[in-house]
């Protein structure tokens, strides 16, 4: 039996389903730096994406891009929202491959499954649950993508865990995430807003690269990509289980 919602976890679930329900208006959800490029569909100006799926995104990257998938492989996208980085994933793995997308709130699983149906895409699969407790079996992916979505977690080592249960030896695990500047004020740590904005919940480069090597992963690398506020930065983080 699923554990109650943390407080944390419930504020999220609030925030980005009513970014589900007002997906395509003007503004942005994910952070302060609305109207500046760094949240959302202007991460992917080179994809040919599906418009419905582009307006619903939150994202801080584009974790499809860099993630080298092949035809075949199975990709779990953890916190998938209106399924934007599912269906590219979906189209980059093929017919032979299939592309998950998890995530806790009933709005934006509703959306996605929509931008699913218009893509006409078959090897998708949007399935319930959170970050912190996949409901998939172990060895199951060959690799785990998400998009500024980790940050949002009050238990990332679960996170971090879970993501290394559910690959197979040598998976790859390639997300965009924000990291946070050690000098991050406590202010803005206690800040719920900027909790749910992405930005508050960030861990360092140093704190993200040793919960990977505790949950197992190897080859770990934090690379900066630009800047989402004045004390934190957008990341393509990536590592594989040995």
């Amino acid at each position: 039996m699923a554990e109650p919602m943390t407080e944390i976890q419930e504020a999220v679930r609030e925030r980005y389903a009513a970014a589900a329900r007002t997906a395509g208006q003007e503004g942005c959800d994910c952070g302060p730096g609305c109207g500046e490029n760094v949240f959302g569909a202007s991460q992917y100006e080179h994809e040919a994406v599906p418009e419905e799926a582009a307006l619903a995104s939150l994202g801080c990257g584009n974790p499809t891009a860099v993630a080298e998938l092949h035809e075949g492989e199975t990709v779990l996208d953890l916190g998938s929202g209106g399924g934007l980085d599912v269906l590219l994933s979906a189209k980059r793995v093929g017919p032979g491959g299939k592309a998950y997308g998890l995530d806790m709130t009933d709005e934006m699983l509703a959306l996605a499954r929509e931008n699913q149906r218009k893509a006409g895409l078959e090897n998708v699969e949007f399935v319930k649950g959170t970050i912190e407790e996949i409901p998939l079996p172990d060895a199951s992916v060959d690799v785990v993508i998400s998009n500024c979505v980790i940050n949002l977690s009050a238990d990332k080592p679960s996170v971090l865990r879970e993501a290394a249960r559910v690959l197979r030896p040598g998976g790859r695990f390639v997300v965009s995430d924000i990291v946070s500047d050690p000098d991050m004020d406590e202010a803005t740590r206690r800040d719920m807003a900027q909790w749910t904005g992405c930005i508050a919940g960030a861990l360092t480069r140093d704190e993200f690269r040793r919960e990977l090597a505790s949950a197992g992963f190897e080859q770990i690398e934090v690379e900066e990509t630009h800047r989402v506020h004045e004390h934190a930065g957008s990341a393509i983080v990536r590592a594989r289980k040995p």
